[in-house]
């Protein structure tokens, strides 16, 4: 169909119904309705649809927000929630997993069709502007100098959002003065944000620097920012859509 091909994965039988009613009046192909997250992996993986519509909370749980990871994570496919919640712990999880929009029982038709294309044309320009943009290398030296230029008098700190340092001898980040325990990797991306605050680390640079070995993708950054946004005491760590992550400075 004209607007392409959608995959619900919903476990109300009456709300994914009216979904695929909604859908295919708006010229969409549903071309499957799963009410569990592995169903919905398997229908992903063999059928490649256009977009996913996806339950934050399937089977009264987190499975929504777990498969939107892997989505983001395995797939090159945007994913919007549907959500009738409007916690603010649930919502905080749910964003980052960086969808593309969200949808709130009960829905509008009118709006859901609109945030399906809209997900999906920023999902275009997102891809388009990857493949035009070339970024430079980062290095370690390079790394080192910013960091350096960046201390407060002769202490190895650099002072980033509010109330966190990172110890730039020691490699290790605190939070009012309480250590945080990162990964090496999760250690090398942080000192990496904090060396360009206020400028975007693009994915290739996070690859480049975080990754000695070959192999590392987007999803490895994504993955990798997923982890340390939920070991961090705040959403520190801002999104620049389809380019990379910042922090602000």
């Amino acid at each position: 169909m004209e607007n392409g091909s959608v995959i619900i994965v919903e476990d109300d039988e009456i709300t994914a119904l009216n979904l695929k009613i909604s859908l295919q009046k708006h010229g969409y192909e549903v071309i499957d309705i799963c009410d569990n997250a592995e169903d919905a992996k398997e229908s992903i993986e063999s059928k490649k649809p256009n977009i996913v519509i996806v339950d934050i909370s399937l089977q009264e749980s987190d499975d929504g927000i777990e498969l939107a990871q892997t989505i983001r994570d395995e797939y090159d496919i945007p994913f919007i929630f549907l959500t009738s919640y409007s916690d603010d712990e649930i919502i905080s999880k749910a964003k980052k997993t960086e969808p593309y929009g969200y949808i709130v029982k009960p829905f509008d038709p009118n709006s859901l069709h609109a945030t399906i294309q809209m997900a999906i044309f920023k999902f275009e320009v997102e891809n388009e502007r990857k493949e035009e943009m070339d970024f430079p290398k980062m290095n370690k030296l390079n790394i080192e100098k910013l960091l350096y230029a960046k201390r407060e008098g002769d202490e190895p700190i650099v002072k980033f959002g509010k109330d966190y340092h990172l110890d730039i001898n020691a490699c290790e980040t605190f939070f009012k003065d309480k250590k945080i325990r990162l990964t090496k990797k999760e250690n090398a991306f942080l000192r990496l944000l904090v060396a360009q605050l206020g400028f975007v680390v693009t994915f290739q640079q996070a690859m480049e620097y975080v990754w000695e070995e070959n192999g590392a993708t987007e999803n490895s950054v994504r993955t990798l920012v997923w982890r340390l946004r939920n070991k961090l005491e705040t959403d520190i760590i801002k999104n620049a859509s389809g380019i990379g992550y910042y922090i602000d400075e």
